[in-house]
């Protein structure tokens, strides 16, 4: 810098300054010339101000002069390569202050061009993510430059297997401004079993617009960001191996299992189905028919009815094996009985507690082998089946419409004693005509075999 000519006035110093041209986060500096042309000693003080004051110093920043003498003072422009210092022209300000006339105070001005220059900081979270079809991820893009910038996104892999999606796709930001871009990443096919797949991409920041062609000293390529999506299967290794063992025991089942079930049931309806050996006071009954018979000489004959002997004797007599008149074939006897079913019906209001029951007749016991309990309008509450003292079940109503027990030995229940069912209504239910019932109302059928006790 050359230095100006010197002030004309009495008492003021010279001083002239050019305009000044700097990079961020390099030194500038400018000599200038400080003369006295006043006729006594005086003392210069130099201060910058302006917005330049921060990052600007004058050395020295005091200089005391003869009349008629000079000095060099320099100024040093050392501006941050940081955003808070804007790219363009700034205004630089030196003040003199004598310090013998402190009135005749200046402010030389002046303009710095500071040089424009572009810094992006990228950061992408998760760089590795796992799903099933796609996966979100998050970056962060901050301007570090002094100068406005606009950006674009963009993300590429070596297949065409997934499918990329920027929220927004641009954004323009100031210096020192930040702001986070959504991406998504998607499959075409998911990976139903095996084990997971790694899809490695990259994601990469552009400028975008008319920008200026970059510095010498700045990278003209940007490195992209490394990321990888897992997709993981849809159905988990473990579970072919649960199903490999299901099949295996279905294949069992059907090659060695079931065949003997059946085997065994076959044997059992075989026994089931033999007759039975017949007494043999039942077998003379039913091999003789009643009437008449002819024996060898005088006796009296076995029939039910009157038999004539070759010696002349006559005589009758009751079948052999006979009672009181009833046979155990009739489902009477002590040791017989009878298939019954029994129904009872209750009828519940909204709130309240009802029960029904059947008495089992005195000298009987009923052999209980099946029960259903039939709740078709869907009615919510409680429901419990009590045999004489034994309670058999308690069933929430909500939980069924349909509900049926069955015993291979049978519960017996004892003359005189009960077949409770107590329903407790909570709301009734809507049955298939669509409309709410007045109140609940369920039915429960019990079967089994009922048998006299006394002859």
């Amino acid at each position: 810098m050359t230095p100006s000519a010197a002030s004309s006035r009495p008492g003021a110093p010279g001083l002239g300054i050019p305009e000044v041209t700097v990079a961020p986060g390099d030194t500038a500096t400018a000599v200038l010339t400080v003369r006295n042309d006043s006729d006594i000693v005086e003392a210069y003080s130099l201060e910058v101000v302006g917005d330049c004051a921060a990052w600007t110093t004058v050395e020295p920043a005091r200089v005391s002069l003869y009349p008629g003498t000079s000095e060099t003072v320099t100024l040093r422009l050392t501006p941050p390569r940081s955003p808070e210092v804007r790219a363009g022209e700034l205004p630089l300000g030196v003040r003199v202050l004598p310090a013998e006339h402190p009135e005749s105070v200046q402010v030389l001005e002046t303009t710095v061009h500071v040089g424009e220059f572009r810094e992006l900081h990228t950061e992408l979270t998760p760089r590795r993510r796992r799903g099933w079809l796609r996966g979100r991820y998050r970056l962060a893009v901050r301007n570090q430059g002094n100068s406005p910038v606009g950006v674009g996104f963009t993300a590429g892999q070596a297949g065409e297997e997934l499918g990329f999606a920027f929220t927004p796709a641009e954004r323009t930001l100031e210096p020192g401004e930040s702001a986070e871009v959504g991406l998504r990443v998607r499959t075409g096919k998911p990976v139903w079993f095996g084990a997971p797949v790694v899809w490695p991409f990259t994601v990469d920041t552009t400028e975008t617009g008319d920008q200026e062609e970059t510095r010498q000293d700045e990278p003209a390529v940007r490195a992209p960001l490394d990321a990888e999506f897992v997709q993981i299967p849809v159905f988990p290794r473990w579970l072919l191996v649960v199903l490999a063992a299901l099949l295996a025991l279905l294949l069992a089942w059907f090659a060695l299992v079931r065949p003997a079930v059946r085997s065994a049931a076959r044997e059992a309806a075989t026994e089931a189905v033999q007759p039975r050996p017949t007494p043999a006071g039942e077998e003379g009954a039913a091999g003789r028919a009643p009437g008449s018979g002819t024996g060898a000489g005088t006796g009296t004959d076995t029939g039910a009815g009157t038999g004539t002997g070759a010696g002349g004797g006559q005589g009758s007599g009751a079948p052999s094996g006979s009672g009181d008149g009833t046979s155990a074939g009739d489902g009477t006897s002590a040791g017989g009985g009878r298939q019954s079913s029994e129904t009872i019906d209750v009828q519940t209001s909204g709130g309240e507690t009802k029960t029904g029951t059947y008495r089992v007749p005195e000298g009987s016991v009923f052999g209980v082998t099946d029960i259903v309990v039939a709740n078709f309008q869907g009615d919510e509450g409680l429901l419990t089946i009590t045999f004489g003292d034994r309670k058999v079940t308690t069933i929430a109503l909500e939980t069924f419409r349909n509900q049926d027990y069955h015993w291979v030995t049978p519960i017996k229940i004892p003359e005189n004693d009960t077949v409770t069912v107590e329903v407790t209504c909570e709301k009734p239910g809507t049955p298939a005509s669509g409309r709410q019932a007045q109140g609940c109302h369920e039915v429960l059928n019990v079967s089994g075999v009922l048998s006299r006790t006394t002859q």
